[in-house]
């Protein structure tokens, strides 16, 4: 079914503002997502009626925040088409995820001249921990190259995995807005022997995701991108690998005991969840996933691969000079368009934009490598979620035209 968007806007309270006098346009999903009145709603319930800390008091508040916040695992965990809950570990944001698999399992399994593959795609948060261990144990590091219209080049994926003990890869790339073959690449990684770690940052807030279907070993989650708060994200691993790996942060929920000469770890997830945890963002990324169930995660897809096609289509046409990275295929990428526009610094291009009330970002969106691979600085980003429509696409377009005669 299509999506209601005139309806779906009046539930996100902060696109009822006005920004320098002009209906505020939110094209940034990709960084951050706006949270509708449900989600700040039941964050505000929990504080208001029900906060305790969890898995400790005996008395009824307590208990209460105990459920909800391990409803919100539950409703996560059946989001992302997981087996059991208890493969589900929450973390502060995706980039911990990674770093958490990184640590943990990184440190036990990884040696020098052991190879881990990655992607020239690949956010900081899915490159920088590989790096840091690249310099602390001398392992290995394997790039998949891309082809010039954004897609990973696949030519020489088993020569590249030979001997790889993980291959780590974005579901959707956050600037080319690609939407990488998992399936095939797990299937890959593990006719060779590897493991595969997706970040699924990008891919979850927009594609339906079903981790079992997709093969993984490991995915990663945050929740402000899917519509959730901030401070709190997921790793799902596959269950027997989270039992074999040890803990990644030590102090108070993650133990069962500790002694003056040792201690023994908590049962899965509990064991990666040192300290007190974000309890009421647990709660709101339950009626985060709730929201985004009710709407129905195919129609969620397909809104928004008919809203970015129609934003290509209109900013090709108005604008034949503008360079718009990626794939322009839309059954290739997600709602992401990142865009290079004459000699126009992006920075200058998203303060022009500023002044119409539309939010897109610029910079180098924590893709360093990658910008360096498309030969460009920075780009203008505009990214989409399931409260734009067309009506949003048009204010960019046009409003681009003020750019066009100020640096003129």
């Amino acid at each position: 079914m299509a999506l209601d968007v005139t309806t779906i806007k009046k539930d996100f309270p902060i696109l009822d503002q006005r920004v320098r006098g002009r209906r505020l346009v939110y094209l940034d999903s990709a960084s951050s997502s706006q949270k509708p009145a449900s989600v700040i709603d039941a964050m505000g319930h929990y504080y208001e009626t029900t906060h305790a800390n969890v898995h400790r008091g005996v008395y009824a508040i307590a208990e209460e925040a105990t459920r909800l916040f391990e409803q919100g695992r539950s409703t996560l965990a059946r989001f992302l088409g997981a087996p059991s809950s208890s493969e589900v570990v929450f973390t502060k944001n995706a980039t911990e995820a990674i770093n958490l698999v990184a640590y943990s399992w990184g440190r036990a399994n990884l040696a020098a001249g052991d190879v881990v593959v990655l992607t020239e795609m690949e956010h900081h948060a899915n490159l920088v921990p590989w790096l840091i261990l690249k310099a602390e144990r001398g392992i290995e590091l394997r790039y998949l190259p891309l082809t010039d219209d954004g897609l990973l080049d696949l030519t020489d994926l088993d020569r590249v995995l030979d001997g790889a003990k993980l291959l780590g890869v974005s579901a959707m790339s956050n600037v080319l807005g690609t939407i990488n073959p998992i399936r095939q690449l797990a299937d890959a990684a593990h006719e060779a022997g590897a493991l595969i770690l997706v970040d699924g940052a990008q891919h979850a807030p927009h594609l339906p995701t079903d981790v079992k279907a997709l093969g993984v070993d490991f995915f990663a989650v945050t929740g402000h991108k899917m519509l959730g708060p901030t401070g709190i994200g997921a790793l799902w691993a596959r269950a027997e690998l989270l039992e074999a790996m040890p803990p990644f942060l030590g102090g108070g929920e993650m133990i069962r005991d500790v002694r003056l000469d040792g201690f023994s770890t908590n049962d899965v997830p509990w064991k990666f969840e040192a300290g007190t945890p974000p309890i009421a963002e647990a709660v709101g990324l339950h009626a985060a996933v709730e929201y985004l169930v009710a709407l129905g995660m195919p129609a969620v897809r397909e809104h928004e691969r008919s809203l970015t096609s129609y934003a290509l289509g209109a900013l090709r046409d108005r604008y034949p000079d503008l360079v718009i990275h990626g794939p322009l295929d839309t059954s290739q990428r997600g709602g992401v368009i990142s865009f290079n526009y004459k000699d126009i610094h992006p920075h200058d291009l998203s303060q022009v934009l500023d002044e119409s009330g539309i939010c897109v970002r610029a910079g180098h969106h924590c893709a360093k490598p990658l910008m360096r691979r498309l030969g460009v600085g920075a780009t203008a980003r505009a990214s989409f979620s399931v409260y734009n429509d067309e009506a949003d696409v048009d204010a960019l377009v046009d409003a681009l035209s003020t750019a066009d005669r100020l640096f003129a």
